[in-house]
């Protein structure tokens, strides 16, 4: 549906990130109009003044909202109140501003840490409220909940077009490679990477890795929010995943061997394990849009594996 695009202006908040240059790089194939990437350090996202003036230098027809205040879960436990306002004063403000606007469309990202932390597996969207989030995330889980509500009333008393997807966990080239910030996947490769060039012997991972997680390839992710964008007119959530789970201990030994890392992998059940289990069903997503992945985890992990190898040099320099 690249016609979709060819008249349309689009704001990609985060679009300089590591999904949003994905999904920038689609949208310019789809022969988009026009692309604007707002930068933080010419629009602080939280500030309400921002905002008006990100909408009034842009002039968007589309907002494509994955700007987000992020990170695994020692970057949550340490800022629990900065994620949780910077999180929701952006999607807030952003969709006000656009409902007053009267934008054609606004995309919001959320997060699978909005779910509660003892859903039924496969979590179902309907099931979103069924209790409370996983205590270590819950802020930033809720706070991004919140554009689920405001899409819902906005619709409902302003008929405002908006619609929310909930992705899981997104991993590919590009992705956060800092062992300070980043989530499993990427801190996965670079421990047992450089454990394997230091000639290390084992590596220590925290919890017991008994929690299991899904993971969507970061350009199945791209493609899944812009088909969404394209054919979704609906606040009914849509989750954006795979729909199979692995437990962390098994992505462990898979990326090791990927690595080629032959050491031990110990465990530290002093450090927290996150959410117990997560995995999504996706018939809902498939049902309306016919959203398919088209990449295996071993061929994502391949692929992630190549990039973080490739640009080695310019991580360790902290260009990347």
């Amino acid at each position: 549906m690249a016609a979709f695009w060819s008249d349309k202006r689009v704001v990609v908040t985060g679009g300089a990130g590591f999904l949003g240059s994905f999904l920038v790089e689609h949208l310019c194939a789809k022969d988009c109009r026009a692309v604007v990437v707002p930068r933080s350090k010419d629009y602080d996202l939280v500030e309400m003044d921002a905002v008006r003036r990100l909408y009034a230098d842009a002039k968007p027809d589309v907002v494509i909202h994955l700007a987000a205040r992020v990170g695994g879960i020692g970057a949550n436990q340490a800022n629990p109140g900065r994620f949780f306002y910077d999180n929701l004063m952006m999607g807030t403000q952003l969709i006000e501003v656009g409902r007053q606007l009267g934008i054609k469309k606004f995309v919001a990202i959320g997060t699978i840490c909005a779910y509660p932390k003892y859903a039924p597996i496969p979590f179902k969207e309907d099931d979103l409220w069924a209790g409370f989030p996983e205590e270590t995330n819950a802020p930033y889980g809720l706070a991004k909940k919140m554009m689920l509500v405001q899409s819902q009333a906005y619709r409902q008393q302003y008929g405002f077009n908006s619609i929310v997807l909930f992705p899981v966990n997104l991993y590919g080239p590009r992705d956060n490679f800092d062992l300070e910030t980043s989530h499993v996947i990427p801190a996965l490769i670079r421990k047992c990477a450089e454990a394997q060039q230091n000639g290390k012997p084992e590596i220590v991972l925290w919890g017991d890795g008994t929690p299991t997680r899904e993971f969507l390839y970061v350009e199945d992710a791209a493609e899944g929010i812009l088909l969404a964008a394209e054919q979704y007119n609906d606040s009914r959530p849509l989750n954006l995943g795979t729909g199979e789970e692995l437990s962390i201990k098994a992505l462990a030994g898979i990326i090791a061997a990927e690595v080629g890392f032959q050491g031990r992998i110990l465990w530290d059940p002093t450090r927290p394990n996150g959410q117990p289990r997560r995995c999504v069903d996706i018939s809902r997503i498939k049902q309306t849009i016919g959203f398919q992945p088209t990449h295996s985890l071993r061929d994502g992990l391949k692929k992630t594996i190549q990039w973080y190898r490739a640009n080695l040099d310019a991580l360790r320099e902290g260009r990347l």
